[in-house]
């Protein structure tokens, strides 16, 4: 099997921060239920505070990998966009299947980059 190509790795590498952004809402969604559960129980519990305002600062660090993130996503939609220009470019030889992964792949990251902002 050949290596992959420089398109391909520009398409896996879209694809893989896509992931990672919606792992990191998940993320964001249980920590937020955890706090919301931590903060209406009715327990007597001494370690509740200290453990609300450990989930809180868990969240806050979560929340803050976001923008760093919403950037590696421009970036590498900017490379795959230049990939699927020279692709585009092959005429006859290009590889639809892979540009039309590469389209796919970037409409999941427009789209992961609004659900950051």
């Amino acid at each position: 099997m050949p290596p992959p190509t420089h398109f391909e790795v520009a398409i896996s590498s879209v694809e893989r921060l896509v992931k990672e952004e919606q792992s990191y809402h998940r993320e964001i969604q249980q920590q937020t239920d955890k706090i919301k559960k931590l903060e209406t129980e009715k327990s007597e519990d001494e370690n509740r505070e200290y453990l609300l305002k450990q989930e809180r600062l868990a969240l806050e660090e979560t929340k803050k990998v976001l923008p760093t993130l919403k950037h590696k996503i421009d970036e590498a939609v900017a490379k795959l966009e230049k990939a699927l220009e020279e692709e585009g470019k092959r005429g006859s030889e290009s590889n639809v299947k892979h540009i039309t992964a590469a389209k796919e792949a970037i409409a999941k990251a427009k789209t992961a980059k609004r659900e950051i902002a």
